[in-house]
């Protein structure tokens, strides 16, 4: 099967198979404050990290209906934000903060989360997640136009502070599956990694 992005309809398939695709993506669970200082949080599953060194992450943010999301003008404006890793425990919460509050409504309570006070930034950190990736903004990229002229904008953080829970590192690395992190496949699916295996790569 061939065929051109958005013509999967075309060739029988109901939904845009590249959500699936790319699977499984990490979760960036985004906690960002406005100027005013209202706390937003939102998950975004086209994120990633993008260097080690330095240490970068970026997230692409898709436009709503009615403009910019938080998790774009909230960052844009105050030039910080803080990467917050889902584990298990917090996927019920990570799906409450994707719902759609108007501006000035914070996420926070609406899943009934508590926010930690971060050390080098001023967006708050979500109590209890494993880990917290402190970001500073390096740029925001505006993505090619839709059909309807409105844009995807990528996000780029470099990461100026690593919060880790004590309790998920083993001999001195982080143990993924003391943690148990949430990944995000396609469609309305998402996945657990609980099976981890060693591949070392081939030597010169």
């Amino acid at each position: 099967m061939f065929f051109t992005p958005g013509t999967h309809k075309d060739h029988g398939l109901r939904y845009n198979p590249f959500l699936a695709l790319i699977a499984p993506r990490p979760i960036g669970w985004i906690s960002s404050l406005t100027p005013d200082g209202t706390a937003n949080l939102a998950p975004y599953s086209f994120f990633n990290a993008m260097s080690a060194s330095p240490p970068m992450v970026g997230y692409a943010v898709a436009p709503s209906e009615h403009g910019d999301k938080d998790s774009l003008t909230n960052v844009r404006d105050t030039g910080d934000f803080v990467v917050n890793i889902v584990s298990e425990a917090q996927l019920n919460a990570m799906n409450i903060t994707s719902s759609p509050l108007p501006r000035g409504e914070s996420e926070f309570a609406l899943a009934g989360l508590e926010m930690l006070p971060s050390n080098l930034v001023k967006a708050p950190r979500v109590k209890n997640a494993p880990c917290h990736l402190e970001c500073k903004l390096w740029d925001i990229l505006p993505l090619p136009p839709m059909p309807d002229g409105k844009r995807n904008h990528w996000v780029m953080g470099t990461v100026i502070g690593i919060h880790i829970d004590q309790h998920i590192i083993t001999d001195g690395k982080v143990d993924v599956l003391k943690f148990t992190p949430a990944t995000r496949l396609g469609y309305q699916d998402y996945a657990l990694i609980e099976n981890i295996f060693e591949l070392k790569r081939p030597q010169s």
